[in-house]
């Protein structure tokens, strides 16, 4: 936002009187200005975001996050509870009763009546919904997740349809995960990595442009691009400067001290901008590496990081979120492991259980 002074030598002067009509307008104005990326959380929830919430963290702080009862690991708690498993149903409700991120990776019917189902269950419960949309053409390069738009003109329809259902509602969205670093890394061609950065950038403003829609574009982890200045240029181009940050760490198992320091490193470069971090499976940090893709998808030994927060103690991140969803497969990549992206129970309960 430009700032101007008013008054000084060689400006104009106004009477004590306007002056103060002026700076009354001018306060309104920026503080308006700055709640456009502050969700207003109503209802009970913003009954518990007083004073000290507002130095605790990014500017999300005290916003309360919302809590999908329709995900797996709600469905299976009930599964479980009927056939009286009940000590894996208290292990599985450490994941069924957290807040996670509703994934829209795909152009099924009906996909746009499901994002506002679930933007308008939120908003009736006065909690701030996560959605991740993962559907960039060529998506994965060809890896576990392959997948996405057939096309630049298919992806443009449906981020424009996805804004206009989610319209009238808040949300924070994290856009296209591994999308720029695996550009950047080289997995594209210089004319399909150019065409990514410019639909990322398109959909960062077509998402903008919905009041109350926060967006934070990924940039990957701290081991993948190591150096942060090589993402800059990258970042920049898809619209990082218009989006609400950048994410870090999804579906990935970097601490959070690691990608906290890193996400620092890499906002002095855009700046100041602010960051989410992916706290979902972190706490035991990242499996040794060695041994092809055992390391990033499904290693075994891994636990639940952070529980989902607005509340970070870090002024520059805005959220501890859990975005990949604790017990979703990264792959089939050995042991039993599903395709990426379904639920495997399994895991699910090794990622949950208490350490003995």
């Amino acid at each position: 936002m430009a700032r101007h002074a008013i008054g000084g030598p060689g400006r104009w002067a106004l009477p004590a009187a306007g002056l103060a009509f002026v700076l009354v307008v001018a306060a309104i104005v920026v503080l308006a200005r700055r709640g456009e990326d502050s969700p207003v959380v109503q209802g009970p929830a913003s009954g518990r975001s007083g004073g000290p919430a507002a130095v605790a963290g990014g500017r999300l702080a005290g916003a309360e996050l919302y809590v999908d009862p329709h995900g797996a690991a709600m469905n299976q708690v009930a599964a479980w509870r009927a056939t009286g498993r009940t000590a894996e149903v208290a292990i599985i409700r450490r994941i069924a009763d957290q807040p996670t991120a509703t994934w829209f990776a795909d152009e099924n019917p009906g996909y746009d009546r499901r994002a506002r189902e679930l933007v308008t269950a939120a908003t009736a419960a006065g909690r701030l919904p996560v959605l991740t949309l993962y559907n960039i053409p060529d998506r994965d390069c060809a890896g576990q997740s392959a997948g996405g738009a057939a096309g630049a003109e298919q992806y443009r329809t449906w981020v424009r349809t996805l804004a206009e259902a989610l319209r009238g509602h808040r949300a924070l969205i994290v856009l296209e995960p591994d999308a720029v670093p695996q550009a950047v890394q080289g997995c594209l061609d210089d004319d399909a990595a150019g065409e990514r950065y410019d639909l990322l950038a398109e959909a960062v403003d077509a998402l903008r442009a919905v009041p109350g829609l926060l967006v934070y574009l990924d940039a990957g982890n701290p081991t993948w691009i190591t150096e942060p200045s090589r993402l800059t240029a990258a970042l920049r181009r898809a619209g990082v400067a218009r989006a609400s940050g950048f994410s870090l760490n999804v579906a990935n198992f970097e601490t959070t001290a690691d990608n906290v320091a890193y996400g620092k490193r890499l906002s002095r470069l855009l700046s100041g901008a602010h960051f989410v971090v992916d706290t979902s499976r972190n706490g035991n940090g990242p499996a040794q590496k060695g041994g092809g893709n055992r390391h990033w998808c499904n290693p075994p030994g891994r636990a639940l990081g952070e529980t989902p927060t607005t509340r970070t103690g870090v002024p520059l991140a805005d959220a501890y979120l859990w975005i990949k969803r604790p017990g979703e497969s990264d792959g089939a990549c050995g042991r039993g492991a599903p395709p990426a992206g379904e639920w495997w129970p399994e895991y699910a309960l090794d990622l949950a259980r208490p350490p003995s």
